[in-house]
């Protein structure tokens, strides 16, 4: 597995993981039963497409993490599609946010969700 270019990895304020939501994240097939994962870490992600001009598409993703923001890159709780615009990434990674912060992921249809 390629490891992710964290030069274009753009994370937002992490976001204590709600009770709903961990329900959610214990079902997934990589959760791991002594996971310090306490946290959301939401990042919009660029990936430098291999040609001359210099293009990037764009992904959001939904970390696991502990109070000091250390995950897993290999196990994430969701990616989005790529786009190709970083202001699209970025207003669904609000929107996540926002989501997250309800306690509302799990109810969500993530179209991508890792399992």
């Amino acid at each position: 597995m390629k490891t992710p270019n964290y030069h274009d990895f753009y994370q937002k304020a992490l976001i204590p993981i709600g009770f709903n939501d961990l329900l959610s994240l214990k079902e997934f097939e990589s959760y791991e039963v002594d996971s310090p994962s306490t946290h959301w870490l939401i990042a919009v992600e660029g990936e430098q497409l291999p040609q001359s001009k210099i293009y990037f598409l764009w992904k959001v993703s939904i970390y696991p993490a502990d109070r000091d923001g250390d995950f897993n890159w290999k196990k994430p709780f969701y990616c989005s599609p790529t786009m190709e615009s970083m202001d699209r990434a970025h207003e669904l990674a609000c929107s996540l946010v926002t989501s997250s912060r309800l306690d509302q992921l799990s109810t969500l249809s993530l179209q991508e969700k890792i399992s």
